[in-house]
């Protein structure tokens, strides 16, 4: 795994990137246009196996010739790493080590506060909020990361 920065270096400009966001219950994915650019919520997984999820990336990514991914990293309030940033941190380094892409993690504080907001102020109905969350957040995640990719 590496950081965003070494990511950076590495990335080219015409890769589409993933951007995940590890809920205890779903998985959201979302992902970028080849000039990433615009990150867009793709799909929700329940979370099981880590072989499961490796899996559905590979196949996800074989698809979509995805170049990298980013991993929200469930960061506290107040900077310190929680239980929930170590696991990020442990399943980043585990999809890094079966899939040979370059993997980093991005400081996610308020994507779900933020995919949440974003869409009730697009006026999206509360029941299609709820299934489209994680999905939501991953995007929120990604958009930050390629926004920071670009400049």
């Amino acid at each position: 795994m590496i950081t965003i920065e070494e990511f950076k270096k590495k990335q080219s400009t015409r890769s589409r990137l993933i951007g995940i966001d590890l809920g205890s219950k779903r998985i959201g994915i979302a992902i970028c246009d080849e000039k990433q650019k615009i990150a867009t919520p793709f799909k929700t997984l329940n979370r099981s196996k880590l072989s499961d999820l490796v899996l559905e990336l590979k196949q996800i990514i074989e698809e979509n010739d995805v170049g990298g991914i980013i991993v929200g990293n469930p960061i506290n309030m107040d900077g310190s790493i929680g239980r929930s940033s170590q696991s990020a941190k442990d399943i980043s380094e585990n999809i890094y080590k079966n899939i040979n892409l370059p993997v980093c993690l991005w400081d996610e504080r308020l994507s779900t506060t933020g995919a949440f907001n974003l869409s009730k102020q697009l006026d999206v109905n509360v029941n299609k909020l709820e299934k489209k969350i994680d999905q939501n957040a991953a995007a929120f995640i990604l958009q930050g990361a390629i926004e920071f990719l670009n400049n």
